[in-house]
């Protein structure tokens, strides 16, 4: 009984001014304040690197949509969908020639 009782009277360190039992851990303590001191800091940066992919993702959606407008409207005035709509089966037959062309090139002998 002796023991134990020396033993916890070396992790209570009574503080002189109300004479409130305090835990003595120092190591423990300084480890403590280290560790909350690195995840404050890794948050920090978390939310630097959160707010740069989010400013980057919203302009990329800018300019994928205006590139799709341009794309769509360089399209519209394109000679070949005008072609297309005014020969639909010499398109399709183009179509199916091209793509009996590429298999041919790209199959394994």
């Amino acid at each position: 009984m002796a023991t134990q009782a020396s033993a916890k009277s070396q992790t209570v360190k009574r503080n002189g001014t109300n004479g409130v039992a305090e835990p003595s851990h120092p190591v423990t303590d300084q480890l403590k304040d280290s560790l909350h001191a690195s995840v404050d800091k890794l948050a920090d940066s978390a939310g630097i690197a959160e707010e740069n992919i989010r400013r980057t993702a919203s302009s990329s959606a800018e300019n994928m949509s205006a590139r799709k407008r341009l794309a769509q409207q360089k399209w519209q005035a394109s000679k070949v969908r005008q072609y297309a709509i005014e020969n639909p089966l010499a398109t399709a037959g183009m179509a199916f020639a091209a793509g009996m062309l590429v298999t041919s090139l790209l199959r394994k002998k």
